[in-house]
C-alpha cells in the first residue's frame, strides 16, 4: 500500500509573478522536494516567494532513473510538487509519465490550479468558448503542419495552439492557406507580461499585421482560430426547402427545384413529398 505522500501538480505564473496563488506558495514551501522542468528558470520564482525547498530537474529528457528517484521519494513518505517553466504542468509540458506512474503506484495526485496560457488567451479572444480544442504545438515543418491543419479544417470548435515565435509567420501563412484568409483568428502574445498583445483579425489580415511588426515574432505565442461553420444536415435541409416550395408550387415542380437548390436527388424528394400526402 502506498504511503500518505502526495504528488502536487502546481501551476505557476506565465509571466506576472503577482498571479501566483497563495496555496501554491504554501505547498511549495511545505513539500520535501520540487520537481521542476528547468531548475535555473524556476529559481527566480522560488527566490521571489522565499521558497527554500530542494529543487531537482524533471523534464522531457529525464530517464527512467530520474522517474524512479521521484517515486522512491513518495514511497518514503515525502510529498513532491511538480512545476513547469510557466503555467499549468502537463499542458504542453512534461510530467505525464510521473503523474501516470504515481497514480499506478497508488499515490494521491492533487492539482493546485492557477495560470494557463491557453485558457487565459481563450478568455480574452472573443471566440466561442463553450466548445474548444487544444492542439498544443503544431509540427515544425511546413508540409507536416499543413497536413495537420488540413485534418482540422472542418473542426467546428474553436482551435487553440501554442507556437514558437520564430515559426509564427510561417504558421500563420499555412493557416491562411488551409483555413482561408477570412477565418477569424487571434494572436495572444506575452500574456500577463509588459508587452502583452491580444490581436484579432481575419487570418489574412492577421498574418500581414504580424509580418509588418517584427516585435510580434518575439515571446510566447498562443494562436486561436474560429472553428469552421457546422455543416448543415443535408436531409434536414432538403426537407426544409421542399416544405417551403410546396406552399407555392406543384409537387413535381417543387421537388425539381428543391433538388437543384440542395443537390439532393429529385426522385427522393418527390417520393418524400408524396409520403406527406398519404393518410396516416
Amino acid at each position: 500500500m502506498a504511503s500518505d505522500a502526495v504528488l502536487y501538480v502546481v501551476a505557476t505564473p506565465i509571466g506576472n509573478l503577482a498571479d501566483m496563488v497563495p496555496r501554491a506558495v504554501t505547498i511549495l514551501q511545505s513539500v520535501a522536494l520540487i520537481a521542476a522542468e528547468d531548475t535555473r528558470h524556476s529559481r527566480r520564482l522560488l527566490d521571489h516567494f522565499d521558497i527554500r525547498t530542494r529543487c531537482v530537474a524533471y523534464h522531457d529528457h529525464s530517464g527512467a532513473q530520474d522517474l524512479a528517484a521521484l517515486l522512491a521519494q513518495l514511497q518514503a513518505g515525502n510529498s513532491i510538487a511538480l512545476i513547469s517553466d510557466a503555467g499549468t504542468p502537463l499542458v504542453s509540458d512534461p510530467g505525464y509519465r510521473l503523474v501516470d506512474e504515481a497514480l499506478r503506484a497508488g499515490f494521491s495526485v492533487v492539482p493546485v490550479p492557477g495560470a494557463c496560457a491557453a485558457i487565459a488567451a481563450l478568455s480574452a479572444a472573443g471566440l466561442p468558448t463553450d466548445r474548444f480544442v487544444f492542439e498544443g504545438f503544431l509540427p515544425a515543418k511546413s508540409a507536416a503542419r499543413r497536413q495537420r491543419l488540413g485534418q482540422l479544417a472542418g473542426e467546428s470548435r474553436t482551435l487553440v495552439f501554442y507556437e514558437a515565435p520564430h515559426r509564427l509567420l510561417d504558421t500563420l501563412a499555412d493557416m491562411e492557406a488551409v483555413f482561408g484568409a477570412e477565418r477569424t483568428a487571434v494572436l495572444a502574445r506575452e500574456l500577463t507580461k509588459l508587452h502583452e498583445t491580444i490581436h484579432r483579425e481575419p487570418l489574412g489580415d492577421l498574418r500581414a499585421w504580424a509580418q509588418a511588426d517584427p516585435n510580434q515574432s518575439r515571446g510566447e505565442c498562443v494562436l486561436l482560430v474560429r472553428g469552421a461553420p457546422e455543416a448543415v444536415d443535408g436531409a434536414a435541409e432538403g426537407e426544409r426547402v421542399l416544405r417551403l416550395l410546396l406552399d407555392e408550387l406543384p409537387l413535381k415542380q417543387a421537388a425539381a427545384l428543391a433538388a437543384k437548390i440542395t443537390g439532393q436527388k429529385k426522385n427522393d424528394l418527390y417520393q418524400l413529398a408524396l409520403s406527406w400526402q398519404k393518410p396516416a
